[in-house]
């Protein structure tokens, strides 16, 4: 069988298309999460499927304000909790990270960061039922009217 070389470079290039899709299938139990000067977060729906046991979530400050004048984090509450985590961070302050501590009512949150600045949180999932109702919100004061989405799990 004589392959000519249009036809090799073919299947070379097919192979090298179809690659990427395969051989790097991203992590659905890791999620990431971008918040900007703007007070805004680059995605208002996050979903992680039931199979998942623990979950990381990894937000960046893509800003450039530090974290005393527009630092995020990244809080997760049931959605009937939201008000009240949202108006009790505000009175916890920047060294609580915007999150009263103990709060039974905050499944999950990261620190405060300010511009340029990632971190990150792993939390099981044995905190959430699959179809709950849940939200994630930035605590920093004034920040949750805009930085605010859906957490979906299951």
């Amino acid at each position: 069988m004589t392959v000519t070389r249009n036809t090799a470079l073919a299947v070379v290039l097919l192979a090298a298309f179809a690659l990427p899709r395969f051989a790097h299938a991203a992590d659905p139990c890791q999620l990431e999460i971008s918040g900007n000067d703007q007070m805004q977060y680059d995605q208002q729906v996050l979903t992680v499927p039931a199979s998942c046991t623990q979950v990381t979530l990894t937000l960046h400050h893509t800003g450039k304000l530090p974290r005393e004048a527009m630092g995020h984090n990244w809080v997760l509450v049931n959605a009937a909790d939201f008000n009240t985590v949202a108006n009790s961070g505000m009175g916890a302050g920047l060294a609580n990270d915007y999150v009263q501590p103990g709060d039974k009512r905050v499944l999950a949150h990261t620190k405060t960061i300010g511009g340029g600045q990632t971190t990150s949180i792993t939390f099981p999932t044995s905190v959430l039922k699959a179809g709950g109702d849940y939200r994630y919100l930035c605590t920093f004061p004034g920040h949750n009217a805009l930085m605010r989405g859906t957490f979906k799990f299951g």
